[in-house]
């Protein structure tokens, strides 16, 4: 860290203003130049209210002097080699369909879940899942299966969104029929925790779109659950006067740095912030009172 990243004239400035939520906003600024106040709000746990009223404060302090460092953006990561197979030929599907009795297995299953006969496309994508990715035939048949019963009757997923999810259990590794069924039944209960979250934060009648999921499954892999993030909707609503999720991430995301992880956890953290300010507000009046007296003096 650089030295002297704060002027003494403005760290006086703001230990003589006596304001917690002030001296918080400020060193948010520091981190976050370009944020809004609804992000503010968010990142510190606080009404927009609040955030206006430091703000203004700030404003009247002339803070302006302390230099702000914006740290330099990270070298982006090299770009992921794309998840497709090598480009077969329909000569090569045929010789492989005769010559190879698992891989015509194979067709056979996903033309029963799929409901239809696959095109030279789809037979490229599904040879490209045997081939190219080495999934063992049951785990394949398991893969045409699974991503089947995800899609409702009668709209079964594309050969592309199949080889898209083959992707995903040849990085994980899943090359066993037990390992098949860990992940069904891991995925089946994280739909479901997603599904009875959407009903509690009122997403009902359709899909979550890819930012809720985003939201959700992150919150959940934070460690939250349903009572914690009822109450951060709660404290969403009434600061705002809507279901926002931004704001709920920035409550939970707060909530996860700082270890609360339980509605006493929260309880505590609301009282102690509660003490703080009636303190500050005690000590205000008496100071007020100590420089009465001393004026009569």
């Amino acid at each position: 860290m650089q030295d002297n990243l704060i002027s003494p004239a403005a760290l006086d400035r703001l230990i003589a203003a006596h304001d917690g939520d002030v001296a918080l906003l400020w060193l948010y600024r520091l981190k976050n130049p370009d944020g809004d106040p609804e992000d503010a709000a968010r990142a510190l746990c606080r009404t927009l209210r609040e955030i206006e009223a430091a703000s203004e404060k700030l404003s009247r302090l002339e803070l302006s002097d302390a230099p702000v460092i914006v740290p330099p953006k990270p070298e982006p990561p090299p770009p992921a080699p794309a998840d497709e197979s090598p480009e077969y030929t329909a000569k090569d599907i045929a010789a492989r369909s005769r010559e190879d009795p698992r891989f015509a297995a194979i067709i056979t299953e996903a033309q029963r879940v799929l409901g239809r006969l696959l095109s030279t496309g789809d037979l490229k994508k599904l040879f490209g899942l045997y081939d190219y990715l080495a999934l063992p035939p049951e785990v394949l048949m398991m893969l045409l299966n699974y991503c089947v019963s995800l899609y409702p009757a009668g709209n079964p997923p594309s050969m592309r969104q199949i080889e898209k999810e083959g992707y995903v259990w040849a990085n994980r590794e899943i090359l066993t029929i037990e390992q098949a069924e860990e992940y069904i039944a891991a995925s089946s209960r994280r739909r479901d925790e997603l599904s009875r979250m959407a009903r509690l934060l009122g997403i009902t009648g359709r899909a979550l779109s890819g930012p809720e999921t985003k939201f959700l499954t992150a919150w959940l892999d934070m460690g939250f659950d349903e009572e914690l993030i009822e109450l951060a909707c709660e404290k969403t609503v009434a600061n705002t006067g809507g279901v926002k999720l931004g704001y709920m991430n920035g409550i939970l995301k707060s909530w996860h740095e700082k270890g609360i992880h339980t509605p006493a956890d929260v309880r505590d953290k609301d009282s102690r912030r509660t003490g703080v300010k009636s303190a500050g507000k005690t000590e205000t009046r008496d100071l007020g009172k100590l420089i009465k007296a001393l004026d009569n003096i």
